[in-house]
């Protein structure tokens, strides 16, 4: 019989292999699935795209356990959480954090209580969330809604929040910074991440910072953010009531990480920019079909963000200029499966044809 939990390097993931830059101890009791160790993928055709012998790199976070970058922080959440003694987890969701908080629950041995908005969440991610076992409450508001009610909920004692507002959240997703140094031998000059609630680009950049602090590289990117346009409250500088946009998981207009990737994208020399919902879903058949990675349509608002940055001149942050060789990272978030919709929407009927060699043939038009 197995246990769920270990102490030694047995499938430890981001704690075992960054366990000093992380707020654990030596005896506490690690709830992992694996997590991190996610590819960094040299992109030739984005690299042709922008051009003067750059390199760009897409950090595939969706190959994580539950298929997006929440595992790294739920992890170190959890872990925390049990050392602690907690018994119930509470998150508000978009539907990754609540998969994610569902499976680490499930594996710890705890209940796990989500909050999301009725009808906006992607249903490969409130199946997850149903088949880890949570307890989903659904409410008649948004993201932003459930994330108050949480906090209210969070303040009785009974529950720990594992949303981003959970600053072991935050220090477990800081590790993707470190695996990118690890596999570039440096920094980027320019990493681009999607931004909803905001928590991954202050966890990237508080990543870059300490790393750097522990001279394991000589330099910070630059944090280039992309919102979509429809749920863009950090680009606008302003609070949405209520945003919209198909990519669910960015869908949210008062972001709780707001301050904290302002001061990421200032200290950093960066920027904050919007996307359009086509050219998010334009942006998410590209890399599928030309490089092979396939994500849900909020991850490729940072692919979306990164075409604007190659071919417009109202970018914020203009790659027309950069200088010659510099090093891009683009990170794309969760799986595409997570959210198929997009794609299902696209795809014709497939209409059975006679089984024999010449209609196959005739079928693929040969």
């Amino acid at each position: 019989m197995h246990s769920t939990t270990t102490k030694s390097q047995r499938g430890g993931g981001v704690i075992e292999h960054y366990r000093e830059f992380l707020p654990v101890s030596p005896a506490m009791t690690i709830v992992s699935l694996g997590e991190g160790n996610t590819p960094l993928i040299y992109s030739p055709r984005l690299s042709k795209r922008v051009g003067r012998g750059c390199e760009v790199f897409v950090k595939n976070e969706g190959i994580n356990p539950t298929g997006s970058f929440k595992d790294r922080g739920m992890t170190v959440a959890v872990s925390k959480a049990m050392e602690r003694g907690t018994t119930a987890l509470i998150c508000a969701s978009t539907g990754n954090t609540s998969a994610s908080a569902a499976a680490y629950a499930a594996r710890a041995g705890i209940s796990c209580i989500v909050i999301l908005p009725a009808g906006k969440i992607a249903a490969g991610k409130l199946l997850q969330a149903f088949a880890y076992g949570a307890k989903i409450v659904a409410i008649d508001g948004n993201f932003d809604d459930a994330l108050r009610i949480v906090r209210e909920l969070g303040e009785t004692g009974d529950f720990t929040i594992v949303n981003s507002i959970n600053p072991d959240r935050i220090a477990g997703q800081k590790t993707a910074a470190f695996e990118v140094v690890d596999d570039l031998g440096d920094a980027p000059d320019f990493h681009l991440l999607p931004v909803g609630n905001a928590g991954n680009i202050t966890a990237y950049w508080a990543g870059y910072r300490e790393y750097l602090a522990h001279e394991r590289f000589t330099r910070l990117p630059a944090m280039i953010g992309f919102q979509a346009i429809g749920a863009a409250p950090i680009f606008y500088d302003r609070i949405i009531d209520n945003p919209e946009t198909l990519a669910s998981a960015i869908r949210i207009g008062n972001p709780a990480s707001w301050q904290q990737a302002r001061s990421a994208i200032v200290e950093s020399h960066g920027a904050i920019d919007a996307v359009s919902d086509q050219d998010i879903l334009s942006a998410q058949r590209w890399l599928a079909q030309h490089e092979g990675i396939f994500v849900e349509p909020a991850s490729a608002a940072s692919i979306a963000g990164f075409f604007k940055c190659c071919d417009s001149a109202d970018a914020a942050c203009s790659f027309q200029k950069i200088r010659e060789a510099s090093r891009i990272v683009c990170t794309v978030t969760g799986h595409g499966l997570k959210d198929p919709d997009a794609i299902i929407g696209q795809m014709r009927e497939l209409k059975p044809n006679a089984a024999t060699v010449a209609d196959v043939r005739r079928a693929i038009e040969l």
